[in-house]
């Protein structure tokens, strides 16, 4: 009978992907161009609907993608779990949110291993993805897995393997991102490492899922403190009378020992506003305060506050209120070129302008309409003039905003992303962070 590595090593292995969303389409796609059939499992039927007629619903995977493999029968979706007792390899890609108390909220995590454990076979490869707080694999993942008598590293294998998915990043993809894995055993590290050396040019073992658990939430935990002081380096510079991203891209000359981060209205994404917290909320657990990471999402969770003053800043010079006054957001995604608006700053501006009785609306060339975060609206056209808004605030700087006619056509312009930096043009009506 065939080894789960025999099957893995010619291709026969069948793959289930649970959670097919920003994280998990890349990883389906990869999977499917390696060779091994893959499905997806996920309770969004619009996703599964979409993904059976080869068609992508995220940006950074083109159809031409997943096409041809939905027509070869490599790749399916599914909402039915019973798909699990068909997995050698089951890939758990699932949200890990925060509640309203900015801790953990673990059940997506715990209803995908409980759904895993309902149709568990032996020799099983279990891999979670999903960012999360270090010793969840070992203490939530691997006890469940466990618990009717399989054998960790011979019945059942299981590891961790943070994603990487950067949205909208043209250079680095899925295969040319070196990924980290951290076994729950040797055996179970040697198993993930075989699947996933099919479709990951450089994999980077560590010691424990511990460690690629902590090695995640470091990386995003160093942004975020990060972009922490330089926006507070922004505060510090208005009150200076001094322009934060000169000093910034200045210093940034310096050929070591300094890296450029830049200001902006706030986090925004699903990893840098939320994984730090996911650390601060464990070792609060062992009586120990996470200082920097809890001070960081103090200061970027202030940002869009601070942009709305510096709105009704503007508008008092220019002898408006901000009440009754038509303000144009530009970019309701959270960052350049794509149309992901998880955690975006611009639905704070948005919430606090409103309450201030500004009439609100929004420009986006990737986002046509949204009904997130207790708004619904349609944008308008980006094609169309900014002339008739009292204020225009860039949030999102894409690439296809038209620098010369907004600074031409806008009355009055709140840059928090120093988007119109050498922009010729009439300077005295632009307002920075």
């Amino acid at each position: 009978m065939a080894t789960l590595s025999d099957k893995i090593a010619q291709k026969s292995a069948h793959v289930v992907v649970v959670g097919i969303g920003y994280v998990g389409l890349p990883l389906v796609a990869e999977l499917a161009r390696s060779g091994f059939r893959v499905t997806g499992l996920d309770y969004d039927r619009e996703k599964v609907r979409l993904l059976n007629a080869g068609e992508s619903y995220i940006q950074d995977v083109p159809t031409a993608d997943l096409a041809p493999h939905v027509k070869a029968r490599r790749l399916a979706a599914t909402a039915d779990p019973a798909i699990l007792a068909e997995a050698d390899a089951v890939i758990v890609c699932v949200p890990t949110p925060l509640n309203k108390t900015k801790d953990p909220d673990m059940r997506f995590i715990v209803a995908a291993t409980d759904e895993i454990v309902k149709h568990q076979h032996p020799g099983m490869l279990i891999v979670l993805e999903s960012t999360t707080y270090p010793g969840t694999t070992d203490e939530v993942v691997v006890p469940r897995l466990t618990e009717k008598g399989a054998v960790l590293g011979k019945d059942v294998f299981v590891a961790f393997s943070p994603e990487r998915v950067d949205p909208g990043n043209e250079v680095y993809k899925t295969r040319n991102t070196p990924k980290v894995i951290g076994g729950a055993t040797p055996e179970c590290l040697r198993v993930a490492t075989e699947l996933y050396s099919n479709i990951i040019d450089t994999l980077v073992p560590v010691s424990s899922t511990q460690a690629a658990e902590m090695v995640k939430l470091l990386e995003n935990t160093f942004r975020a403190v990060n972009i922490g002081l330089v926006n507070e380096v922004a505060m510090m510079s208005r009150r200076l009378g001094l322009d934060p991203f000169e000093v910034i891209r200045a210093a940034a000359t310096k050929p070591f020992g300094f890296m450029p981060f830049y200001p902006g209205p706030g986090l925004g994404g699903h990893c840098i506003p939320i994984d730090p917290l996911y650390l601060s909320w464990k070792l609060r657990t062992l009586k120990y305060q996470a200082r920097f990471i809890e001070l960081a999402d103090t200061i970027n969770s202030s940002m869009p506050a601070y942009v709305v003053e510096r709105v009704t800043e503007a508008l008092n010079d220019h002898r408006k209120a901000v009440k009754g006054s038509k303000v144009l957001i530009y970019g309701v995604a959270y960052k350049r070129d794509v149309d992901d608006m998880r955690e975006s700053p611009a639905f704070h501006v948005m919430h606090d302008l409103i309450g201030r009785g500004a009439e609100v609306t929004y420009m986006d060339p990737h986002v046509p309409s949204f009904d997130e975060e207790g708004l619904k609206m349609a944008g308008v056209d980006p094609a169309s003039s900014f002339a008739p808004y009292d204020c225009v605030v860039v949030v999102t700087d894409h690439k296809r905003l038209d620098r010369e006619r907004l600074l031409r056509e806008a009355k009055l312009v709140v840059d928090t992303r120093d988007a119109l930096r050498g922009v010729a043009g009439d300077r005295s009506k632009v307002y920075g962070l």
